[in-house]
């Protein structure tokens, strides 16, 4: 599975891109994690791209995502016409004011900021729309994407497994 991931430095980019090249080494699978952010990280761009595969891989790069994670409209408006063909876009609906311009991919829009700011865990969207993607693609269920999380956030910090955990089940559910 080939997935980008992109947005506004501060999003969470990098993060959710790391939950998901964690979940699929505790599959046992080959993984590749590749982020990319401009100098002024916070606002500025970010994007990172994972694959995951049971073959070796040759680039970590992801020139054609099967996977697409639009935080921002600025990141569709760059990322969408580089998209396989069937490929599956993920947005956050509440910042990114409009669906693709293809007819040949599967769209899941996700109000992921409104979702979070109302659910008082307002830096967590990227999260929310992670929580979609692992439904949808079937890539885990909750149970091991809470493994994962508990793998990468530091121990320092383990207090945060259970707001990133929430953030996630709402995306999971949301329909």
């Amino acid at each position: 599975m080939n997935i980008l991931l992109a947005g506004f430095g501060g999003q969470g980019i990098l993060f959710a891109g790391r939950l998901l090249a964690h979940i699929g080494l505790s599959d046992g699978l080959e993984v590749s994690w590749l982020p990319s952010y401009g100098p002024e990280m916070r606002g500025g761009t970010a994007n990172c791209g994972v694959i995951i595969s049971k073959e070796r891989i040759g680039s970590p790069i992801v020139p054609n995502p099967e996977v697409l994670v639009c935080m921002n409209l600025p990141s569709l408006d760059k990322f969408e016409k580089s998209m396989t063909p069937r490929g599956t876009l993920f947005v956050d609906s509440s910042l990114v004011t409009r669906g693709p311009e293809r007819d040949d991919l599967t769209f899941h829009a996700v109000p992921a900021t409104r979702i979070a700011s109302d659910s008082g865990i307002a830096k967590l969207a990227s999260l929310i729309v992670i929580g979609k993607l692992l439904r949808e693609t079937g890539l885990c269920g909750l149970d091991k994407a809470e493994q994962a999380m508990r793998g990468i956030v530091p121990e320092r910090h383990k207090d945060l497994v259970a707001q990133n955990m929430q953030a996630i089940e709402l995306g999971y559910a949301f329909d």
